[in-house]
């Protein structure tokens, strides 16, 4: 009697049907992680700038400053929303501009299906597909956003650890300097209630190193220009690239000209925010997505070579050669065979000659 197996169950079924297909791929961690810890390490960084950014709770380093120093003497430039170029603008660009960069090249991606960006369709449990397109979309836009947050947390945290002063600080401080004794410009005020300025104005001009504007342009600049240059496919033409990098990366170092030339920031204010914000796009891009590229699968291990074939080059295998004792042995047959005398031979004796290795190139 022949015993009959048990059906499996619907959904083991299922997931092996997916599994079996080329571009599909189940996974049951994937809606836990991204529910329980990215999306808890996104809320924990947006909070986090949010109390640097707009609370008192990381209150300002005080330093002091020296009488009549004219490096923190230049003419208050006004409010930030004031500048040639306001935080507004700044903040409107760095979020659009990369998202509908990252939104085009995604879409020609994947309906040119260019090698390096297609991957399989991720399948949880027995009803919810996660398209590549959108995984692809939303990783790489999640991760410029903990990006942006992360260089805004940076930048204030210098800021708010340093209390460098601004050039215009004495403009903004107004100390009385006959009050304070001042009577040569070696004399360093280190009192706290030495300004008699607006004291929301006096606080922001401590903020000044690294510069803020300067990390979040450099960064969104530096993120956009490796998504172009790595993800980008321009056949025919070289110029392409070139142009699109070249002009994002010269509007964020004119976001830092400006604001060394209104005085609102030192040269090293402005390089230190450079560095800052390209270092985390770079890292961002090269440790955390894989440059854009899907995760390569590891493939089979590599088949071991023949014993023939040495270094992987091509052998020529030459024909067998007889050997003069074989036409000798075949001579003394035929002599024997008119006496009808046996005769008795070695085993046949066959001399092969050993492949040689020869180039491809001969």
């Amino acid at each position: 009697s022949h015993q009959h197996k048990k059906p499996k169950s619907t959904g083991s079924t299922s997931l092996m049907a997916a599994e079996e297909k080329p571009g599909v791929k189940s996974s049951s961690s994937i809606v836990p992680c991204f529910l329980f810890v990215e999306l808890v390490i996104m809320a924990g960084t947006v909070l986090l700038a949010y109390y640097f950014e707009y609370t008192d709770t990381f209150p300002v380093h005080v330093q002091g400053f020296f009488c009549y120093d004219k490096s923190f003497s230049k003419p208050y430039p006004g409010p930030d929303h004031g500048s040639k170029i306001p935080p507004a603008l700044i903040y409107s660009l760095v979020t659009a501009v990369p998202t509908l960069t990252i939104l085009a090249g995604e879409l020609c991606a994947f309906f040119t299906k260019a090698e390096g960006t297609q991957e399989k369709t991720i399948v949880t449990a027995d009803c919810c597909y996660f398209n590549p397109l959108l995984r692809r979309i939303i990783r790489f836009l999640g991760v410029y956003a903990f990006g942006l947050f992360t260089t805004t947390i940076f930048a204030n945290a210098g800021q708010v650890v340093t209390g460098n002063q601004t050039p215009h600080f004495l403009s903004a401080c107004r100390p009385n300097y006959t009050a304070l004794g001042c009577q040569s410009t070696l004399q360093y005020i280190t009192e706290r209630r030495a300004c008699t300025g607006n004291p929301l104005i006096v606080m922001a001009a401590r903020k000044s190193f690294p510069s803020k504007e300067a990390a979040l342009s450099v960064y969104s600049a530096v993120y956009t220009v490796m998504y172009v240059t790595l993800v980008f496919k321009t056949k025919g033409t070289r110029l392409t690239k070139p142009t699109i990098s070249l002009t994002l990366l010269c509007l964020a170092m004119l976001v830092g000209v400006v604001r060394v030339a209104e005085y609102r920031n030192h040269w090293a204010d402005v390089l230190a925010g450079f560095f800052t914000g390209a270092a985390i796009a770079v890292f961002l891009v090269t440790c955390v997505i894989n440059n854009f590229q899907r995760l390569q699968a590891s493939g089979p291990p590599a088949r071991a070579q023949r014993p023939d074939s040495m270094l992987g080059v091509p052998m020529v295998t030459l024909p067998c050669v007889e050997s003069p004792l074989e036409k000798l042995r075949g001579a003394l047959r035929s002599a024997r065979s008119h006496d009808h005398q046996p005769y008795r031979f070695p085993d046949r004796l066959r001399v092969c000659t050993r492949a040689r290795s020869v180039s491809s190139a001969v």
